[in-house]
């Protein structure tokens, strides 16, 4: 019989263990996804991420739900630094104003036939790119989305329709 000081050891050692292998095969993953998502500061967000999975490790329901948390958060975080930039912008004066475009280790992660549909992408809403990267990047299926987005199936199904409209239009004015 083990000691509750010793099976809280083992629990800890196999959680950090579980976190290790997780960011080991899900940062890069991470990353793509909060600069596909409009993130201009990805690493500082996906870094953030990871520690509030790690702060809420305990209170999940299961390894298995750590993935679709740590999505969850991703795009919330990108949510929030974006609306965050917007007012930032909205209240700067020209002499304090950052400038424009993404970091260069965003830039570098995407081929130049790539930079045309980022580009697109960012023109459209928040939550149609949320929904089309989600979907068409990392093949969530709808219940998946809506989870990492807090909202409704149904929702994700509009979300989805209306930005792949949006974006065949502006794609096909580009040619």
């Amino acid at each position: 019989m083990t000691s509750p000081l010793i099976r809280a050891q083992q629990d800890a050692a196999e959680a950090d263990a579980a976190l290790a292998e997780l960011f080991q095969t899900q940062y890069a993953a991470m990353h793509r996804l909060a600069v596909l998502l409009g993130a201009d500061d990805a690493e500082d967000i996906v870094a953030e991420a990871f520690y509030q999975l790690y702060r809420r490790w305990k209170k999940l329901q299961g390894a298995d739900k750590a993935l679709p948390y740590l999505r969850s958060v991703v795009c919330n975080l990108t949510r929030m630094r974006l609306r965050h930039l917007q007012v930032v912008r909205k209240h700067a004066t020209p002499e304090t104003a950052p400038p424009a475009g993404s970091s260069a280790e965003a830039e570098a992660l995407l081929h130049d036939d790539q930079r045309a549909l980022v580009a697109a992408l960012k023109e459209l809403p928040a939550r149609q790119r949320e929904a089309l990267v989600l979907r068409h990047w990392l093949g969530l299926r709808e219940a998946e989305i809506a989870e990492a987005m807090g909202i409704s199936p149904g929702a994700v199904k509009s979300h989805t329709s209306r930005g792949m409209a949006a974006l065949t239009r502006v794609l096909e004015e580009r040619q």
